[in-house]
């Protein structure tokens, strides 16, 4: 009886201790949240890698994404609109992201962000009437 509570305590602290992580790791994942979310701002800069030409620059509250042969960026506006900035990829080209300035997260706890609009979707009506 007693090797299994000792079991039990060890697989338990063991389970505890595995879902710990740094505070720099939780305030890495917070910040991305954020970012994805529009709260930080940032410089986006594509480099040539053999003639070292800046090959676009693109600066704002953006989140970035890099998928099989582009690098899509969107970016918000100040009057509240969005852009979307699609880069072909390459392999001599560079792409920096600079944070423009620095962001309050918690280091401790991650942020959880629940959007009740996006249960609802947002419908477009056409019919052949308004056509």
């Amino acid at each position: 009886m007693k090797k299994i509570v000792a079991t039990i305590v060890a697989l338990t602290a063991l389970i505890g201790f595995a879902g710990c992580t740094s505070a720099a790791d939780k305030a890495n994942k917070n910040l991305s949240k954020a970012a994805e979310n529009f709260e930080v701002p940032r410089r986006i800069v594509g480099v040539n890698g053999i003639t070292d030409n800046v090959l676009f620059s693109v600066e704002g509250f953006c989140s970035y994404t890099i998928k099989s042969g582009a690098y899509e960026v969107i970016c918000k506006e100040p009057d509240g609109t969005v852009e979307r900035t699609t880069m072909a990829k390459s392999d001599n080209v560079t792409m920096v992201v600079t944070q423009m300035g620095g962001v309050k997260v918690d280091l401790f706890r991650s942020r959880v962000i629940f959007r009740p609009e996006t249960i609802i979707p947002n419908f477009d009506m056409s019919t052949s009437a308004t056509q």
